[in-house]
């Protein structure tokens, strides 16, 4: 039991450490200019565990009112890449910094798009992908809680923190309402909660 306390506190001190600072307003401003305002939308990409916190995050947003589609980025060597089109952003997820699959990502995005705006999440921020960022967020770089200090466990916790400071804030900047999101979610438990408060 002791040893499960000790992963939990390990965890939520990751959590609680994550470095705040203006780099998330700046975020959340290119986002609702280039996809709320302008029409784009937002491309998340992360290679692993890195990628499927991507998917969540991709789909929180869409379901809260900002349009976002998860890209692969081996995938998008073989033609997914034509999803990128203007007015649009990246968000990339890499918890080194140094993921080959990520950093081609960027090479080919930016001879289809050369002004396309990158927004990274790394626990490396001297990484190379963070060099290459518009806006960084670092997850405060905290070890894993492996044994081996090698499976992502609180990198990908900390990553899904900031992929929800990014939702939410957007949402608030945008004046996303209950309504809004009812007409979003018709399925399950959420969609009858929400659509019995927006009144749908």
């Amino acid at each position: 039991m002791e040893a499960l306390r000790q992963i939990l506190l390990a965890e939520a001190d990751a959590v609680s450490n994550i470095p705040i600072g203006p780099e998330y307003q700046q975020a959340v401003d290119l986002i609702v200019e280039r996809v709320n305002r302008s029409g784009g939308k937002l491309v998340v990409s992360g290679m692993g565990k890195a990628g499927q916190i991507g998917m969540n995050i991709a789909t929180t947003f869409c379901s809260t009112g900002t349009p976002a589609v998860f890209l692969h980025p081996a995938e998008a060597q073989h033609g997914d890449l034509g999803i990128i089109q203007p007015n649009d952003l990246l968000l990339l997820i890499s918890n080194s910094g140094k993921t080959k699959e990520i950093l081609e990502l960027i090479d080919l995005a930016k001879i289809l798009n050369p002004s396309l705006p990158l927004i990274v999440i790394t626990g490396n921020d001297k990484s190379p992908l963070a060099e290459m960022a518009d806006i960084t967020l670092f997850t405060g770089g905290r070890p894993e809680v492996c044994p081996f200090g090698l499976t992502p466990t609180v990198s990908t916790t900390t990553m899904t923190v900031i992929g929800d400071l990014l939702v939410v804030s957007t949402m608030k900047a945008i004046g996303f309402t209950v309504r809004e999101y009812a007409m979003r979610h018709h399925g399950g438990y959420l969609g009858q909660k929400s659509a019995e408060a927006g009144k749908i």
